[in-house]
């Protein structure tokens, strides 16, 4: 951190409503651990936002200062870049208020909130947004990133959803983004990362969904991958856009509806959510439930917020993780073929590989409505290495990136950017396409200096 004196930290803590943190400080280590425990950072200040004013104080303090500036929501970013080493952590995990109008399918959402957070207060009302599988990902950097989640095929990316933002902009001004205010920073955040400031409050349109949805586990043999995964694929573009069906490879789980000979096993899940009537559910999952002879399933109505949960126990906090991903228009046999391979020589009893099928309404916005370009995929894998001890961080890692280097032919060439690690900046062009340049322009007017470059970062034109 640059050689502040004790003066200016303390002036600045004179205007916070939250609290400020620096090493030494009781709850400073808790404040700066985050979901990937391969991320330890020791930022020199970490300031506890309380609302849109601390957040103000802190980006000009920052920019004032010339301090490196790194901004936490809820702490899931797979490269850690919630967290810097030596700057200024602004810590938006207070800031968790979701305010739901039923009326006018609104959600109004802070930035510290969480998915499960968002479904507590919205399924009450029977509504929803596309966000996310995983209850306690952080709603703001899955949202910046593009967001996609199990009601995407029937409503689109969690961008395409946002109808405006507060943000908080490298001057330190609060202003309003929307189609008709700052339109370009609007078309900007929706999608293009925490690049272009600080968003204090998300205002989404809502959805009737749930809050009973039909969905569950079908859980095959590895064996049987390829007929399972060519099904998949084969059925895809008949599917009803309420229907969304993942794939998962990897070990099983000692989930109960599994025999107890089949824990521990190499096998091919089904994951599916159904959120059109609850009824037709079964006729929908039944074909997918004679793909083969499964291990076991679990499937049938259930609460939408505990689907959203069901993964939950798989990405707890506290592991080692490594991502690798790619955008894939289909699946090819020798795609299939090698993922399936690649299962049986797993570095790790955590380690997966998932296939998240998108297509339907995320296919049919354009590619320059928003700055996510990637409205031609139609599934995207992510190589998801995890693991618990550091001595199998090489073999791990090394694993991860066979099976990226492999399914390279295969893929679009494109990237989602939330599953980018933080090595991978030279695939940030790939993740925005032809949208690069316009998200370069609009830097260079909101943040010419770049302050907001502790992420995937969009460098000023």
């Amino acid at each position: 951190m640059a050689d502040l004196s004790s003066e200016l930290v303390e002036g600045l803590k004179s205007k916070l409503r939250g609290q400020a943190l620096q090493p030494g400080d009781a709850g400073y280590d808790e404040a700066r651990s985050i979901w990937n425990a391969m991320i330890d950072r020791r930022p020199g200040l970490i300031v506890q936002s309380a609302g849109a004013a601390d957040v103000m104080h802190t980006v000009a303090f920052a920019r004032d200062n010339g301090l490196l500036l790194s901004v936490r929501a809820g702490g899931h970013n797979i490269g850690g870049l919630a967290i810097c080493e030596g700057g200024i952590t602004l810590d938006l995990s207070a800031m968790k208020s979701v305010r739901i109008d039923p009326t006018a399918l609104r959600a109004y959402v802070e930035p510290g909130a969480t998915l499960g957070d968002f479904d507590h207060e919205a399924q009450a009302f029977g509504l929803a947004t596309p966000l996310g599988i995983n209850s306690t990902t952080g709603v703001a950097g899955l949202t910046l990133g593009g967001g996609f989640g199990w009601i995407s095929r029937k409503y689109g990316l969690s961008v395409d959803n946002l109808v405006g933002a507060q943000v908080v902009t490298a001057d330190g001004k609060l202003v309003r983004a929307s189609a008709s205010e700052h339109a370009d920073l609007f078309w900007a955040i929706r999608g293009g990362g925490g690049n272009f400031g600080v968003v204090t409050l998300f205002e989404f349109a809502l959805h009737p969904v749930g809050p009973e949805v039909f969905g569950g586990l079908i859980v095959y043999p590895l064996s049987q991958a390829a007929t399972v995964l060519q099904a998949l694929r084969d059925r895809f573009a008949g599917m009803p856009d309420e229907l969304t069906v993942w794939a998962v490879m990897r070990l099983a789980p000692p989930l109960p509806f599994l025999p107890p000979e089949a824990h521990g096993k190499p096998i091919v899940a089904l994951a599916i959510c159904y959120i059109g009537p609850v009824a037709d559910g079964p006729r929908l999952a039944e074909p997918l439930r004679k793909l083969g002879t499964p291990y076991g399933e679990h499937v049938g109505p259930m609460p939408f917020t505990a689907w959203q949960q069901a993964f939950d126990p798989l990405l707890t906090p506290g592991a080692r993780n490594y991502w690798k991903s790619h955008n894939f228009a289909g699946l090819d046999d020798g795609l299939i073929t090698l993922l399936t391979d690649y299962i049986n020589k797993l570095p790790s009893p955590h380690t997966e590989i998932f296939i998240g099928s998108l297509g339907g309404q995320t296919n049919r916005v354009a590619v320059d409505a928003t700055a996510y370009p990637s409205r031609d995929a139609n599934f995207v894998m992510n190589v998801h290495g995890r693991w618990t001890d550091p001595a199998d961080d090489d073999a791990c890692i090394a694993w991860s990136r066979e099976v990226f280097q492999a399914a390279a032919p295969y893929a679009q060439g494109s990237v989602y950017v939330n599953f980018l690690t933080q090595e991978e900046g030279d695939r940030v062009g790939a993740a925005y396409g032809p949208n690069y340049a316009r998200l370069a322009d609009v830097k260079r007017r909101y943040d010419p200096d770049n302050l907001f470059r502790h992420n995937q970062n969009i460098k000023p034109a």
